[in-house]
């Protein structure tokens, strides 16, 4: 898969696997039992290695718009930052994801965590539209950073062209 960018002062858009980027903190789109299993989470998982689960299973469960941070095992991030976001249908879903989005960030910002990359959060398994996950993700995500200094930026990593374009042309849209 090709990486393709796009640069909006403190934002960027990638199209990329989130576990190969070179950036100090990842976001899972984890569940709420913290296990990571499939999507993002299995791809962090896998090329993370045990330690994350392990830390994982020490922090579970939390609830739906919550977030909770790991060490990055064997990734070139420092950290996973686990934010639960939610299933579509289950009500709520919109204050919810913003939630999940804002805890990450205070996360980071807390932490002082220079970089940051996010999947667009439940989007996968969990079905929430991929419009109004950009739209959401997005404007919570510029208004944090107009008030806060870290994350110095935040990288959305997009898995496929269609996603890629969604969030680009979203980001384009608040921008103006």
């Amino acid at each position: 898969m090709g990486k393709r960018s796009v640069v909006e002062e403190r934002v960027r858009i990638v199209e990329s696997d989130i576990t190969l980027l070179d950036v100090e903190a990842v976001v899972n789109a984890a569940n709420k039992h913290l296990r990571l299993g499939g999507g993002v989470a299995g791809a962090i998982r896998s090329r993370g290695g045990p330690a994350i689960q392990e830390e994982c299973d020490r922090l579970a469960p939390i609830e739906v718009g919550q977030a909770v941070i790991t060490g990055g095992g064997k990734l070139k991030a420092k950290y996973v930052i686990h934010a639960v976001g939610p299933v579509n249908g289950e009500g709520d879903e919109e204050a919810k994801l913003a939630r999940a989005t804002m805890s990450s960030l205070q996360i980071a910002s807390d932490r002082k965590i220079l970089t940051l990359a996010f999947p667009a959060i439940s989007t996968g398994i969990y079905g929430f539209p991929l419009q109004k996950c950009s739209q959401i993700m997005l404007r919570v995500s510029l208004d944090f950073l107009k008030k806060n200094g870290y994350p110095r930026e935040i990288v959305f990593c997009l898995y496929g062209a269609e996603a890629f374009d969604v969030f680009r042309k979203t980001l384009d849209l608040l921008r103006t």
